[in-house]
Parts: C-alpha cells; sequence; structure tokens
C-alpha cells in the first residue's frame, strides 16, 4: 500500500503506463452527472481531462470534453483532482456546458 502511495506521490509509472492518452477510469456519479477521468500520459505526468456526461429526460446523453492544464506525477491524484474540478464547474456551468460555443461553428 506504501509503495504504490509513495510511488504515485514520486510520480512513478507503472509499465501499462505509455505516453498519450490512458484507460479511462471508473464513473464518478455526481448530481445526475458522470465524471470520467482519462488523463493524458505526458512523459511520466498526468493531464487533468476527461468527460462529463449526462443524459436528459429523452434518453439522450450530452456530453462534454473536460481538460484542464493541471499536471500531476500520480493518476490517482489525477483522478482525484478531475472528480474535483469537474464538480466545481457542475456546480458553476451546470447544463450551459452542453450548449455549443458558437465559435466552433463554422462560418457561412
Amino acid at each position: 500500500m506504501f509503495k504504490k502511495l509513495f510511488s504515485g506521490l514520486m510520480g512513478g509509472a507503472s509499465a501499462g503506463d505509455s505516453e498519450g492518452s490512458t484507460k479511462a477510469s471508473e464513473p464518478v456519479e455526481y448530481k445526475e452527472y458522470l465524471i470520467v477521468s482519462q488523463p493524458d500520459n505526458q512523459s511520466g505526468q498526468f493531464r487533468v481531462s476527461g468527460w462529463i456526461s449526462k443524459l436528459d429526460g429523452e434518453g439522450v446523453t450530452h456530453e462534454h470534453r473536460f481538460e484542464r492544464s493541471d499536471m500531476l506525477p500520480g493518476r490517482d491524484a489525477c483522478d482525484a483532482m478531475m472528480v474535483a474540478k469537474a464538480q466545481r464547474f457542475i456546480d458553476e456551468v451546470g447544463e450551459d456546458m452542453f450548449i455549443p460555443d458558437p465559435r466552433n461553428a463554422s462560418q457561412t
């Protein structure tokens, strides 16, 4: 147990952790939203990123890609920060996160 904790604090990566996107974590439910951490592994550091999704009343799943610039040396710490930041984002923005950004619309 202490070895795993110490390894995460010191930036130790397991043999399965390769450069790039990592395997998604188990979803965490928060206020009818699902938060899924899927950090990017960048040279032994993990970037806070993942998905926030919600099923609406009509059975349609809405997803929002959640990416932050925070980098952490351990996957477990990164997953915990992803959940904390996503919960705060949900509290502040709510369902408005699913409104399309007009800056990304094609100009006609």
